[in-house]
């Protein structure tokens, strides 16, 4: 099958948007795992959660949805930051089967309490620019995409100030290089655990609110597929690596519109996961990832 270029453009485009929420949901999950090495598979009920937040106060107020960023982040930041310290914290260094337990029963904790707050509908979010278009390269592309692309941008570039130019984020990337040599030198690492599971949070809520504003309906059962894809990306880009979180996000948005293009929508999971399984064959610790010899 022969794809024109401009037909290529517009999946990459299309891939970009896509890759954004995945990049910010990996982006959270790395971060968590780069600081405290723990695995948590309701990461993906977090961005489920980070939609319904949105959806309530887009519903009560009708406030433009991206502005409420500002308001729906705050609170998963809270929540991720009350999940380390009543579920995580306790277990922490008891073994990656406590770990992996834990967070297996937060997922279905999580969704049905979002069942019984939400019920079990489906839901949508009308963003104000879902009939708008604009021009790129000579390709149409919705505006919501690009307000997506850009705000993904946006927390990143805060991310990356925050992490090499506060006290705080220093401290974080030292504990993630060395825990007990961050204890040494004075750094409280359970206030870096809990600050980095705040902030992983926080980017899956607001890949959540991206989710929703972007027209894709969600359910309190809608989670755990995202989830899973942030695993497989960060696997990708190498375990606690932001670039590699970033890269493998972009990856994995581009590879999935272009099997849908070129194979069908049935293909969309498949490709991603035959992506995963040639780095691993060709790069077993990930593009960024470093030998543990």
């Amino acid at each position: 099958m022969v794809v024109s270029p401009d037909i290529a453009l517009q999946v990459v485009i299309w891939g970009l948007y896509a890759g954004c929420i995945y990049i910010l949901l990996a982006t959270g999950l790395n971060l968590i795992f780069g600081v405290m090495k723990i695995v948590n598979f309701a990461h993906g009920e977090v961005l489920m959660l980070g939609a319904f937040v949105t959806f309530t106060f887009f519903t009560i107020s009708g406030f433009n949805p991206y502005v409420l960023l500002a308001a729906s982040v705050p609170i998963l930041i809270v929540l991720g930051v009350m999940i380390e310290r009543l579920c995580f914290r306790p277990i922490l260094g008891t073994g990656k089967l406590n770990e992996i337990f834990i967070s297996l029963g937060l997922i279905y904790i999580i969704q049905n309490a979002a069942a019984i707050i939400w019920t079990d509908e489906w839901r949508i979010i009308h963003s104000p620019y879902e009939s708008i278009t604009i021009s790129v390269f000579g390709v149409n592309m919705p505006l919501d995409y690009l307000i997506i692309i850009i705000t993904t941008i946006a927390i990143l570039v805060a991310l990356y100030l925050f992490l090499r130019k506060t006290t705080h984020g220093r401290a974080m990337r030292a504990t993630s290089q060395n825990r007990k040599g961050a204890m040494l030198m004075g750094i409280n690492v359970e206030r870096m655990d809990m600050i980095s599971f705040g902030i992983g949070a926080g980017l899956a809520g607001a890949a959540g609110t991206l989710w929703a504003v972007s027209g894709q309906v969600f359910n309190p059962y809608m989670g755990s597929l995202p989830a899973i894809k942030a695993f497989a990306i960060v696997i990708i880009g190498g375990l606690g690596s932001i670039p590699g979180a970033i890269i493998g996000g972009l990856i994995y948005g581009i590879a999935e519109n272009f099997a849908i293009f070129t194979l069908g929508g049935a293909w969309k999971d498949a490709i991603s996961f035959l992506i995963l399984i040639l780095v691993l064959i060709v790069r077993p610790t990930g593009i960024f990832g470093e030998s543990s010899e």
